[in-house]
């Protein structure tokens, strides 16, 4: 790796270690914000999301695995629907609902 690649990844993990540290500022922020409990709530995973990702693209590297996190999903998304399905195939099977 040359010289000019490691600092273009050095600014890139400065600019999202900045983008984290605001992020947690807008967290606290939100905690002393009187919205309610809910609206808190769902802001607060909000931000916590916008957080998470950022870590897991840039820190965990997978942003340059899309193919693998669409291929992850995909299975996700059918073993979900699997699962949902499943217990309404068996109660209506039990209730003889056709």
């Amino acid at each position: 790796m040359s010289p000019e690649e490691v600092k273009h990844h050095i600014k890139t993990y400065i600019i999202v270690f900045v983008a984290l540290m605001f992020l947690t500022v807008v967290t606290v922020a939100i905690s002393y914000l009187d919205i309610g409990v809910v609206p808190g709530i769902a802001l607060g995973l909000f931000v916590a999301s916008i957080k998470a990702s950022l870590v897991a693209c840039y820190f965990m590297h997978l942003i340059d695995e899309r193919t693998t996190i669409y291929w992850t999903l995909i299975a996700t998304a059918i073993s979900f629907l699997i699962l949902i399905f499943l217990p309404i195939g068996a109660m209506l099977a039990q209730a003889r609902v056709y």
